[in-house]
């Protein structure tokens, strides 16, 4: 069972990615280290609710 899931940038908290992921394999919140086109850098993106 997959689930679509929204990244959100921890430094300005802009919504930026979309993607999905098993609900099975990662219950929990994920985080990933995406580009922000607003803060110009890598940050870290955590899943959004």
């Amino acid at each position: 069972m997959r689930i679509a899931v929204t990244l959100a940038c921890e430094d300005c908290k802009r919504r930026n990615y979309q993607t999905n992921k098993s609900k099975r394999n990662t219950p929990d919140r994920i985080t990933l280290r995406k580009f922000c086109k607003w803060c110009r850098t890598h940050t870290s993106h955590r899943e959004t609710r």
